[in-house]
């Protein structure tokens, strides 16, 4: 494999899109904590913003996903969700030592960024 095409494999486009989505929901969720701040929202409120968060990054990773991938989008759709939420509870296991943050919800929120990104990429 030669220097120019060393970069160019599915799976480096794969982190790509999964890189943007988390830059992606960083930004969001400092936009969710300045409105917690000035506007004193709800746990529910809180709740329900940070699933659409999930879902909507997800959804558009997966988008992404199958717009580079080109056949059989909704596997790559689905590829980037599993990683989503992968990356999602390793870092809940080094920050929490545990399943803290995930526990309650682990299935649902499993279930909801597979779901996102499998979407994303069949619409795409």
């Amino acid at each position: 494999m030669n220097r120019k095409n060393a970069g160019n494999g599915p799976l480096f486009f794969l982190l790509r899109c999964l890189l943007f989505s988390y830059l992606l929901t960083g930004a969001c969720l400092l936009l969710l904590a300045l409105l917690l701040y000035r506007l004193r929202l709800s746990e529910q409120v809180i709740s329900a913003v940070l699933i659409v968060i999930y879902v909507a990054v997800v959804f558009l990773a997966g988008f992404l996903a199958g717009k580079g991938m080109k056949s059989r989008k909704f596997l790559w759709g689905l590829a980037e969700g599993t990683a989503y939420f992968a990356v999602m509870v390793l870092v809940s296991l080094a920050v929490n030592h545990g399943l803290k943050g995930l526990d309650t919800h682990f299935f649902t929120t499993m279930i909801l960024c597979m779901a996102g990104g499998m979407l994303g990429g069949m619409l795409s």
